[in-house]
């Protein structure tokens, strides 16, 4: 048998420094997982203290020089840089290297497109590529270059420009139309969710921090879990059932990452918007990670960015399982925290008397007794509602519980035999 084996990718790892090193280290770790999840191998980093990033080359000369020896030593076939990279840098430093010169911006894009599976998934990822294609069209390689001469003519090259600035503008104005739909379709999911009195609950959080474990382990919705960056990028909505009776629906969203491109952020919105319409937040943390202050920083400025401010948020410390000892961690943003182990299950019931206690809040009690007739109703209040007493009568079915104040009306006014408030 002939075993084929994909040859993985060797790169090198650029960074520049502008604020502190420890800082540009932690980013450049981060990047290496990056390429890992896009399948290269990383054989060195160099990191540049600047004031700031070189508008031409990223990297001063000197670096460009060190980066070269680097390439030779290692027989690497590319670079990634740490930050996205303009048209002209992105041309003047493959001019001066000689290989593949990639940015963070397109290696995430790189993993978003090999993990996309739904319809949705794939047109944000393919909008997303040609937005940042569309940028970078001027004046890049030689197949692309000005061959005419002489006032008022144009060269094949400029002209196969703007064909194909036509093809990627006509191909965004489809893209646009089709993702138009599907949102549309997600905005008739959420009103019949909403008619249906059925709580919300968006996961988020920044990507590898156990979102997709924790929505296994309370729903059981067998999606892809790894420890990897972005394992999974297609939303997954699941029903949960909670203590109290009542049912919520769980939705896991995709993993937030520092510097994530604004484009990015456009193309992912309609899905991101999921933790907009819903009725409570679930913040998952990695607490084993040394950057989890950073990493919660950057979830509440992508939530702000999404205009998701007015939920109450509680904060799941996850994966207690991977430190040791007692661990103090704080979240000042959140309305409530809790300690879990997605994968243990450790402090998981505390969580939903958690959720549970916070959905009460945007509920009022409702006592009365039903007549037997009056059934449907009693279900209703089951379903939708967190039943506290509940007591069969010789004259009917007496209910305490707390229900969503929209469900009211529907529960406590009927035609004929009306119940009875007690209150």
């Amino acid at each position: 048998m002939i075993e084929l084996k994909k040859e993985e990718e060797r790169v090198i790892l650029v960074g520049v420094s502008t604020s502190g090193r420890e800082d540009a280290d932690r980013s450049l770790c981060e990047l290496c997982e990056l390429a890992a999840a896009a399948g290269a191998r990383v054989t060195g980093q160099v990191i540049q203290s600047r004031e700031q990033i070189h508008p031409g080359t990223y990297v001063g000369k000197g670096k460009i020089e060190e980066i070269k020896d680097l390439l030779w030593e290692s027989d690497a076939a590319g670079i990634i840089c740490d930050d996205e990279l303009s048209p002209v840098q992105m041309k003047n430093l493959q001019d001066e290297l000689e290989v593949k010169v990639m940015d963070r911006t397109l290696v995430i894009l790189d993993i978003f497109a090999s993990r996309a599976s739904t319809r949705e998934g794939k047109i944000q990822v393919e909008l997303a590529q040609l937005k940042y294609r569309q940028t970078r069209l001027t004046g890049f390689g030689t197949a692309m270059s000005r061959l005419g001469g002489g006032i008022g003519t144009r060269g094949p090259g400029e002209k196969k420009l703007e064909i194909d600035r036509r093809l990627i503008k006509s191909r965004i104005a489809v893209l646009n139309r089709e993702l138009k739909e599907v949102k549309r379709h997600r905005e008739v999911t959420r009103e019949n969710r909403s008619r249906s009195y059925t709580p919300v609950a968006a996961i988020v959080g920044y990507t590898n921090a156990g979102k997709s474990t924790l929505l296994n382990t309370l729903t059981g919705a067998g999606i892809l879990a790894e420890d990897k960056l972005f394992a999974t990028l297609d939303p997954t909505t699941r029903n949960l059932k909670l203590p109290g009776g009542q049912e919520i629906l769980l939705t896991d969203t995709v993993g937030f990452i520092r510097k994530l491109p604004h484009h990015l952020i456009d193309a992912f919105r309609s899905t991101l918007e999921e933790a907009k319409y819903a009725d409570l937040i679930l913040h998952v943390v990695d607490v084993s990670n040394l950057q989890m202050d950073e990493q919660m920083h950057t979830v509440y400025e992508t939530l702000e960015c999404l205009e998701v401010g007015d939920k109450p948020v509680i904060t799941v410390f996850n994966k207690q399982d991977k430190i040791e000892g007692r661990q103090i961690v704080r979240d000042f943003h959140a309305d409530y925290t809790v300690k879990t182990s997605a994968r243990s299950g450790e402090g998981l019931s505390e969580l939903l008397k958690i959720i549970e206690a916070v959905l009460r809040e945007k509920k009022t009690t409702i006592e009365m007794l039903y007549p037997y007739s009056e059934m449907t109703r009693v279900q209703l209040i089951r379903k939708y509602g967190e039943i506290s007493e509940e007591e069969y009568r010789e004259e009917g079915i007496f209910v305490r519980a707390f229900i969503p104040v929209d469900l009211y009306n529907k529960v406590s006014v009927s035609r004929g035999d009306s119940p009875k408030n007690l209150r």
